[in-house]
């Protein structure tokens, strides 16, 4: 059955709406509780409990930053958000912004680095900021976001878009920062492992991009077998049940590339395969599913990810499916 399951799973996408109609039908987790409106999930278990962080703006129930706990993977209940105000040197870089976007969370040591990113839509004047705890747990003496400031900016005589960071940190204990929306894609730094911030010098690298108008964004790398995964995330966001985004990936030897998908078409020619897409949801209930990223516990792989709900408008829902590998190495989110 697995075999059969992987054989089907043809799944280079050629184009808007090229499937292969072979690929394996979606199974998420049935999830409960507070779900929605959740944009742009980042996930991680600290004890026995979940937590994703979102997207926030000003007017939003959720706040700016919300963020959910969970037991059980599956039953979510909305928390404090991380922040009560936009910090006064994200308003001064970025005059008007509303929101802080595109969270993602890693623990190094002692501490919970949470990265976020500063923008207004549509624009490359932007920044990507860091806050840290030393618990997750908002009883625990200590408990307490810090924020430490401006982690890297685009401006808009730059020809990338400094927002969606993801850290990973390599085998060797190497920090690298991936990032970028749109412009000429996605980009990646090393960081100070001791501060979270870029080392001194530190040059960005190209990893994927795709031409104009050039929509790939939310990145995530995770390591397996002596690759480097790169998730992404191609099309348009934020358009409700008009959203066409959709999830591939392509991998490397070397975290700084040059990624390629199965077919061994580069990622920054637009390469990748496909791992979440609308024509996946037997239901025809959710489009757009992307900006993901990976839950690894116990030797089990999950994707977490968005998608707009055709029931409810096309509100942004969070959505969490199992992730599988085929033999030669590619993973399938069941």
């Amino acid at each position: 059955m697995i075999t059969r399951l992987f054989l089907g799973m043809a799944a280079l996408l050629l184009g808007a709406g090229a499937l292969c109609a072979q690929a394996p039908k979606p199974a998420p987790l049935e999830l409960t509780g507070n779900v929605a409106p959740a944009h742009d999930p980042a996930i991680i278990k600290d004890g026995g409990t979940y937590h994703v962080f979102t997207t926030g703006n000003l007017r939003d129930k959720e706040g700016l930053i919300g963020w959910r706990t969970s037991k059980d993977l599956k039953d979510w209940t909305l928390q404090q958000s991380v922040f009560a105000t936009i910090p006064d040197w994200a308003k001064a870089a970025i005059p008007g912004t509303g929101g802080l976007w595109a969270p993602d969370i890693i623990r190094v040591g002692n501490e919970f680095r949470l990265y976020y990113s500063v923008s207004t839509f549509g624009k490359n004047r932007s920044a990507i900021g860091l806050a840290t705890t030393p618990t997750l747990d908002r009883t625990a003496p200590g408990f307490g976001w810090v924020d430490k400031g401006m982690v890297w900016e685009s401006t808009a005589r730059d020809d990338y878009n400094a927002i969606d960071p993801n850290i990973f940190i390599d085998k060797d204990g190497r920090h690298w920062m991936s990032f970028g929306s749109f412009w000429t894609g996605i980009k990646l730094v090393e960081l100070d492992a001791a501060t979270g911030k870029p080392l001194p010098g530190a040059k960005l690298t190209a990893i994927a991009g795709r031409s104009r108008p050039g929509a790939v964004e939310g990145p995530f790398i995770i390591e397996r077998d002596g690759y480097h995964y790169l998730f992404a995330s191609y099309d348009f966001c934020c358009r409700g049940v008009e959203s066409t985004y959709y999830t591939v990936v392509g991998r490397s030897k070397a975290v700084t590339g040059p990624y390629v998908d199965r077919d061994g078409k580069a990622m920054m020619k637009g390469g990748g395969l496909l791992v979440l897409h609308a024509d996946l949801d037997d239901g025809k209930r959710f489009v757009g599913p992307g900006h993901n990223s990976i839950l690894r516990e116990g030797g089990a792989d999950f994707i977490v990810y968005h998608a707009y709900d055709k029931r409810e408008k096309g509100r942004p829902t969070l959505r969490i499916q199992r992730l599988d590998w085929t033999p030669d190495g590619w993973p399938v989110a069941l």
